[in-house]
């Protein structure tokens, strides 16, 4: 026999469920809508690089950090791009604390490919001696309230945190401090499946009862960078393609809001 709690959490589910099949969702959103988005940069004093994004109630926190190391014995002349990702147990009861979930290394990885696939950092310009010493790029992901679609909240905050990055050349006899070497502007879009719907920015409630999610992250032609599947309900090809075109518009409309402003400020 189900609790109070589990009867209740079903009529939840139910609800939204039903709204969301008629074309409408819980907050009033339209289907292509994001929630109210603020982005800070430079929150970090120790770090080379920062940024933190709220997105509706969610909230994102990102750091960078440059290190010498050497470089990989098959791109000898690049720097290193390492991306780890938090799910800090004070973000949601479902969080725990210990060694990094699956779904937390899952979505590390998509912010990295992302970031990447793109060819967002010039790694060559991260070379300082070929085939000894490289910077490292350290991307460090935490978040800090999980009330949906965190992983967009986290691509946006980690290009973000990019875009501020001074790399340390001074404390190592290097010469002058200067701004990270940026290539593109990866934006990451995730789109959830209801019935035959799709729609952006899912909430904490409307991600807990969609039947799929793709995130697709886009370049700043449009081309894609990097995509992700979860949930077990298949896309077919003309929703796969339909969830592309929406996520590229969106990418666009957000790399307008807020991050082309971060560039000319370079």
């Amino acid at each position: 026999m189900k609790t109070m709690s589990e009867v209740v959490a079903t009529l939840k589910k139910d609800f939204i469920y039903n709204l969301m099949i008629r074309g409408k969702r819980q907050d009033g959103r339209g289907f292509k809508d994001f929630r109210d988005i603020k982005l800070e940069t430079n929150v970090i004093s120790k770090a080379e690089g920062s940024a933190k994004i709220t997105l509706g109630n969610t909230q994102v926190l990102v750091g960078v950090k440059l290190q010498k190391g050497t470089p990989f014995p098959d791109s000898q002349d690049e720097g290193v791009i390492i991306t780890n990702l938090e799910l800090n147990p004070i973000a949601s009861p479902e969080f725990e604390p210990g060694p990094p979930r699956e779904d937390a290394i899952e979505m590390a990885r998509v912010v990295d490919r992302g970031i990447r696939e793109s060819g967002a950092i010039d790694l060559k310009k991260l070379c300082i001696t070929i085939g000894e010493s490289v910077w490292i790029v350290f991307i460090d992901v935490h978040i800090l309230n999980d009330d949906g679609n965190i992983i967009d909240a986290s691509c946006l905050a980690a290009i973000a945190a990019l875009m501020s990055t001074m790399v340390p050349n001074e404390q190592h006899g290097l010469g002058k401090d200067v701004p990270l070497a940026m290539k593109e502007v990866p934006v990451g879009v995730t789109l959830i499946k209801i019935g035959s719907k799709l729609m952006v920015d899912p909430s904490l409630d409307e991600g807990a009862v969609c039947e799929t999610k793709l995130t697709v992250v886009s370049s700043s032609d449009g081309s894609v960078a990097g995509m992700q599947k979860m949930g077990p309900v298949p896309f077919t090809e003309a929703e796969v393609l339909e969830a592309i075109d929406m996520a590229c518009e969106k990418a666009a409309e957000l790399r307008e809001l807020y991050l082309e402003g971060l560039a000319k400020q370079e």
